[in-house]
């Protein structure tokens, strides 16, 4: 019976561990208010300008590089926000990176397919593992249309992706958005 408890308790998980995070304060003061407001203003522009330097850098960026972003913004802020700020600026530019090639290997599945398809007899019928030719003439031409369509965007996202240029919205697509049509919001 001893020897059943040793092994029920080796499989047996801890109770929950780790710290509360709040994203709100509370009983704040209208000046406290005002002061986190001015502190975020002032590190969201501080942010801002790194991320924008951080792209402009594009695939020449370098540990000196990273050194002399943050040694710029310590001046500006703190030592401690500094790095905060320039590792977040670091790391949005490699997941745009990610997101980029992501985009070019879907871009390239598309054109194979379209390239497949346009290569069979309109009407042919497709098969479990590959898909078989357009049902007509006008599918078949709107698709050949789309390909160039693709085969030019393609073209364009590599050769940013060799040059290292990425495009980044601070806030995401959402805020970007809204931002272009605030006479709607």
């Amino acid at each position: 019976m001893s020897e059943l408890r040793a092994i029920e308790a080796a499989f047996v998980a801890g109770g929950p561990s780790g710290v509360a995070v709040r994203d709100r304060f509370k009983n704040l003061t209208a000046e406290d208010e005002q002061v986190l407001r001015l502190v975020g203003a002032h590190l969201g522009a501080l942010a801002c300008g790194d991320l924008k330097t951080r792209c402009a850098d594009g695939l020449a960026h370098d540990h000196q590089a990273w050194a002399v972003r943050k040694r710029e913004l310590t001046g500006l802020s703190s030592s401690r926000w500094a790095g905060a700020i320039t590792k977040a600026s670091h790391d949005q530019w490699a997941l745009a990176r990610r997101c980029q090639a992501a985009h070019i290997a879907g871009l390239e599945a598309a054109i194979a397919t379209i390239r497949h398809r346009l290569s069979l007899p309109v009407g042919e019928k497709g098969t479990r593992k590959a898909p078989g030719g357009y049902r007509s003439r006008q599918e078949w031409h709107a698709k050949s249309r789309r390909l160039r369509v693709l085969t030019d965007r393609l073209r364009r996202e590599k050769a940013d992706q060799q040059a290292g240029i990425v495009r980044i919205v601070r806030g995401g697509k959402r805020l970007a958005r809204t931002r272009h049509h605030l006479h709607a919001a």
